[in-house]
């Protein structure tokens, strides 16, 4: 194998594929990079054997052939290099690359090694905004649940519909959900749980440099019977879904509320961060208390160990007085993400779960349950 490529190039096509290769004392051959060049074209693949990740490679082939070196050592150096031509040829096992007055030997392990990437059926396609997506991800996967205890609720429920897409997570402790306008395949309604750490890697490429003179503006998302394929540009990742059955997650979401108010979501952001401060450790919680006559919401936490802090804060509000105890991470974690000046809370009363929205945005949910006493 011989090619030649701008260095910008290469190094946009192995920034998108090196992150999933991982330290494998079982198998190393995952621990590198495939470089192949073939019929024409230039491609650097990894995996992890659940993700597998393919970036094509703007260039110039001398001669066919593959190989595969350290995921992280390629990477490092590769950044290293100036913006100029890089061509890369394998001899001996060794792969040679030179770059301006540079010359450096890296030893691989032969392609035959390494894992076959597999095919994904493209008949049921959908096409969905970057900014849209990217955006959805955000607002939605940090409610996953972090173990696999419960293999369905480590992934992120998609519903997909002829013109909307909805994103939902959920760790039986907190719930969000995302509405995201598409181009659907058909009318057919679909669903498929794909895996946090699939999304994870499919917002890393989407922020990017692609190293493309056009940025892609759409993803295309490809729904297999027990696979999935985001194609972002020159970047193709396919994943495994996880098999099982989400749960009903609408049951849960409150269809009234007693109190409802208004407030600025940065105020309250570094409201709730001071009394997470005074909150009982490894328990984080926080008390709002709504009142309605004073329009005021206050925030609030005391422990035995540190002592104990209130903040109140203007805010409009209707309904009836009422107080509600949750936890601070779980709230700070979807004021963090949201875009609108406000944020909106509706409660019903102590016992019951406590929805958070973004503004008057009727397009995104956040259900918190409350701590009871």
């Amino acid at each position: 194998m011989n090619i030649i490529s701008l260095q910008k190039n290469l190094k946009a096509a192995v920034y998108a594929v090196n992150h999933i290769a991982q330290k494998n004392t079982n198998l190393p051959i995952l621990n590198n990079i495939l470089i192949s060049a073939k019929d024409g074209v230039i491609s650097l693949v990894s995996t992890n054997l659940e993700i597998g990740i393919t970036s094509l490679l703007r260039g110039k082939i001398e001669k066919e052939g593959s190989f595969t070196v350290d995921a992280r050592l390629f990477s490092d150096y590769v950044g290293l290099l100036n913006n100029e031509k890089v061509s890369a040829a394998v001899v001996d096992n060794e792969l040679i690359i030179e770059c301006g007055e540079s010359k450096t030997k890296i030893r691989g392990l032969s392609a035959e090694e390494f894992p076959f990437i597999p095919v994904v059926d493209r008949s049921i396609q959908y096409t969905i905004p970057v900014e849209d997506l990217k955006k959805a991800v955000g607002q939605v996967i940090f409610a996953a649940a972090q173990d696999d205890s419960r293999a369905e609720l480590s992934g992120v429920l998609f519903i997909l519909r002829s013109k909307e897409m909805i994103l939902a997570a959920t760790d039986s402790y907190r719930l969000a959900e995302k509405q995201v306008p598409i181009i659907a395949a058909d009318d057919e309604e679909r669903r498929c749980i794909v895996p946090a750490r699939t999304l994870q890697e499919v917002v890393r490429v989407l922020g990017a440099d692609t190293g493309e003179e056009v940025a892609p503006k759409e993803v295309l998302f490809y729904l297999a019977e027990n696979q999935c394929l985001f194609s972002i540009g020159n970047t193709e990742i396919v994943s495994r879904l996880i098999d099982g059955r989400y749960p009903d997650y609408r049951q849960i979401i409150p269809e009234r509320y007693q109190c409802r108010l208004s407030v600025s979501r940065q105020d309250l952001s570094r409201a709730v961060k001071a009394a997470a401060i005074f909150s009982k450790a490894g328990v984080n919680d926080i008390t709002l208390e709504i009142s309605i006559s004073k329009k005021t919401l206050s925030v609030m936490a005391a422990s035995g160990q540190s002592g104990e802090h209130m903040s109140a804060l203007a805010a409009t509000a209707s309904g009836e007085d009422t107080s509600i105890t949750l936890n601070s991470r779980y709230l700070l974690d979807v004021l963090a993400v949201m875009t609108n000046e406000a944020a909106v809370l509706e409660i019903i009363d102590e016992n019951a779960p406590c929805i958070v929205r973004d503004g008057e945005r009727s397009d995104y949910l956040y259900i918190i349950m409350p701590i009871r006493k």
